[in-house]
This record gives structure tokens, sequence and C-alpha cells, in this order.
């Protein structure tokens, strides 16, 4: 399997490249040549496979430059009940008939980013050591990515975690997660602005070719397609739980901001999986909603990105999205590299609205908005009617799946982190404290270590050198 870039470059990379790689040469992202297709009697052998089983089935098909029983070890190791709390890894949970929710943040650090990231740092440590190699990863975070990664990376060796944070934009717990890690190859970088900042920060270190390379600088936000295509197996997963044969349809929503996760569900349902609709449920940094009703995709400075109970999803450029537009457009890059370079450089939006029907018929995608308000109902609501506690974010994908719900086709809503994180709008929809789990306990008041830097490239640039062996 080869890979290529969303914006043209000529080079066709496998598997391993791209892992320590990140974005393409060209500032585009990655991409398979091709998604390999999944006929019946495959999704047939599958089901019922236990998780790491399963995992290794779908990566196999993408990944041919690990030898298989190294692969498969790397599957096992990395989705055990030990890590993630239970056997089935991603258990269904049916609130009420034909509508479920599927959890996804029983990791280490609660939130379904670790779903990806665990496996993330196995692999990393793995080729690394097939190498003789050592890796610096700068990242960008607006909340879960940043501690997921840290905790999967944190002691690995040959790498270090360079991760950039919109300074005092995330929760307290979200903060104290990353924030109170004492490792040496741990470095945190508040940037005083928005997430979009930061990872404007991020795709402007790895566009500088030179300053790359000599620091061999990696990245493991979802514009990593190692992270994104871990993300796949957790579909399969679910529609098997929630199907009996496979012939059945079902669909998703998913909490959406830099479009990484309903991304994964793109490609599987590309695959083959049979996905009837993809809703992206976005906070009020509805950028993504607003493309999905209007095929206008228009992003927004940090003065037009709320700071929302769900912050997480405060994005307004959404990075993942490009890989979606290159599906729409037929995988014309040079269209592509129109579209994410030049139009949003000067114009800051483009119109894809002439595509619209192709990516609700075709593409299967629909969307919605939750605000506030929404979210607290929301959690309100699922706490009186199914006894259930869900998190702001997980709270948006539930009011917006309410809305496209279709008889005869269950819907699965993607979990995306635990209540604790977000402990200040779950006191205000319900009076109570979410539950802690005990490894957690008191973790706001440990030792913090962490530095605050402006929204300047240099600056970063000038910490990850002195800091790099």
């Amino acid at each position: 399997m080869k890979y290529l870039s969303t914006r043209g470059h000529p080079d066709r990379k496998r598997f391993c490249e791209i892992l320590l790689e990140g974005l393409a040469p060209d500032g585009g992202l990655y991409l398979p040549e091709h998604y390999p297709l999944v006929d019946d009697a495959t999704l047939a052998r599958w089901r019922g496979l236990p998780y790491a089983d399963l995992a290794f089935e779908i990566l196999a098909l993408y990944i041919d430059d690990i030898p298989a029983d190294d692969l498969r070890a790397l599957c096992r190791k990395t989705y055990t009940a030990e890590v993630f709390g239970t056997p089935e890894i991603v258990p269904l949970k049916q609130l009420e008939p034909g509508l479920y929710l599927e959890a996804l943040s029983n990791g280490p650090t609660l939130a379904f980013k670790d779903m990806a990231m665990q496996l993330l740092g196995n692999l990393f440590e793995y080729e690394l050591a097939r190498r003789g190699e050592e890796l610096n990863i700068l990242g960008a975070t607006s909340g879960d990515t940043g501690s997921a990664a840290e905790y999967a990376m944190r002691g690995k060796k040959g790498v270090r975690v360079f991760m950039t944070s919109p300074h005092g934009r995330m929760s307290p717990f979200q903060q104290a997660q990353m924030f109170s890690l004492q490792d040496e190859n741990i470095h945190n970088l508040a940037i005083r602005g928005v997430f979009d900042d930061c990872q404007d920060i991020v795709k402007a270190v790895s566009n500088d070719l030179a300053f790359k390379r000599q620091w061999r600088i990696g990245t493991v936000n979802s514009i990593n397609w190692a992270r994104l295509v871990a993300q796949v197996v957790y579909y399969f997963a679910g529609y098997f739980q929630a199907t009996r044969g496979n012939d059945e349809r079902v669909s998703f929503t998913v909490p959406s901001g830099n479009f990484g996760n309903i991304c994964a569900g793109h490609v599987a349902r590309m695959m083959g999986l049979p996905i009837d609709r993809l809703v992206a449920a976005t906070n009020e940094n509805d950028v993504l909603d607003e493309f999905f009703r209007t095929g206008v995709y228009r992003v927004r400075g940090s003065a037009d990105t709320f700071e929302t109970s769900s912050p997480s999803m405060d994005i307004s450029k959404a990075s993942n999205f490009e890989r979606f537009v290159f599906d729409l457009l037929d995988r014309d890059a040079a269209q592509v590299r129109a579209l994410f370079g030049d139009a949003l450089a000067t114009q800051g939006r483009f119109d894809l609205s002439a595509r619209l029907p192709l990516a609700r018929e075709r593409f299967g995608f629909a969307s919605g908005r939750s605000t506030h308000a929404d979210r607290v109902a929301t959690i309100r609501d699922a706490w009186q009617r199914w006894q259930t506690m869900v998190d702001t974010h997980t709270a948006d994908g539930l009011k917006v799946a309410q809305a496209h719900r279709q008889p005869g086709v269950p819907m699965i809503v993607l979990e995306t982190a635990l209540p604790i994180k977000f402990a200040a709008t779950i006191v205000e929809a319900l009076g109570r404290e979410p539950l802690r789990p005990r490894r957690f306990e008191g973790i706001e008041l440990l030792p913090k270590r962490v530095t605050v830097l402006p929204a300047d490239v240099q600056q970063v640039k000038d910490y990850i050198a002195a800091h790099s062996c």
C-alpha cells in the first residue's frame, strides 16, 4: 500500500515513512492510493473477533511494511482489558431501541483519543527502535489529544513530545492531566491564543522542511494518517455490536471539531462498512455544520472562535476536512491545492455548494449544531431518561443525533470523554459532581510543568531546538 498527498506531491510513500513524517512535503495530508474494499464474507469473518484482532485485520490492509506477526503483537499489546477497562474495549450501550452510545473513553486519559494514541505510541517506539532513530513530536490540542499523546508517549524510548495548547482555554481537569506530568520527555507549551493558533504553528513548523529534517519533527495530531486509520477500527466494532447480520445498516453521530474522528467513519464507509449516515455534530463553532448545510467552508479567526463548554470542539479550521474534500473532488489534487492553499489564504473561504448533493447522497454526510443550553438540557435528559451521565461533547452528539434518526436504522453516538473532564457543566446540569476515577483524585493540586509562549512560530522552534538532544 502506497500513500499520496492530497495536494499532489509526486512521491508515493509506505506506511512507516508517513508514520514518522506527519504532513506531506507540499503541506498536504496523506491518504492511501485507494481504500481497500471489504466484502460480506470478510465482514462475516471479522464479526465476533476480539477488538485487538479486529484492529490487526483492518490495519494489515493499510500496513505492509511491518511484519504481520509484529503488527498483530502491537495490536494485542495495545488493546487490553487492563488498559481499557473491559474485554470489549468499546462496549455499546443501548439507551433505547435504535439509539446506542459507543463507549470510547475508558482508556488512560478518559477520552476517545486514547483509542488511537495508545497504538501510535507503540508504533512510534517500534519503528524508531527498528531504525535506531529518535523523534521530536510536535502537537496541538484543544483538550484531549494532548493528554492522550503524553500518556501514550511518556517514557517511550527515542521520543520527545512538545504539545501546544491554548492558554487558559481547557477545563481544569484537562490542564491538570497534561501539566502534572513530570516526565523529562514531555514538554507542555501553553500558547496565548486559541486552538487554531496552535494548529497553525504545528503546520508552519511541519512545512519548514529544513527545520523538520534537522530536528526530526513528527506529529500525533489527526493529520497523522496512522492515528486516523486506528480510529477506523471502532466503527467496525460498533457496527458488529449493533447488528446481527451484514445486510443491516447503521448511522453514526460524531461530535466533531477537527474532522478527524468522523473522517475515520468516512474511511470505514468507503471500505464498504454499511453506514447509512455520518452525522457531524458541532458546538457554537459550527464551521462544519455550515458547510454541510450550505456547501460553503468558511474559517474563522481567533476573535470569532467561541469559548464554549465543549472546549475540545472550539475549532474553526478543521484540518482533516481536506481529506474528505479530496475524495469529494474525485481526488483532484490541483483543485484541493487551490482551495486549501490560495482560496483560504486570500479569502478565508471556498464554495463547494455544487458538490453538496454528492456529499450527502454518495458520502452520506449530514450535520447539526448544539449550544450550551442544548448540552445542559441533553445531559439532564440523558440522566433522567436513561440514568446515563454524559460529558458535554457527547451531549452535543446526542442532541444532534435525535434530529437525524431514521426508522429501522440504528443510530450510534460516539462517546468522546468521561464527564469528570467537564465537571462544572455537569454540576450546572445535574447539581452533582461526576464520578472521578481514583487514580485522578486530587490531580488539580499536583505541581504543574508548563511553559507559556506567545502564538509565535519562531519562539516554538527555538524552544524545540533548546530542549532536543
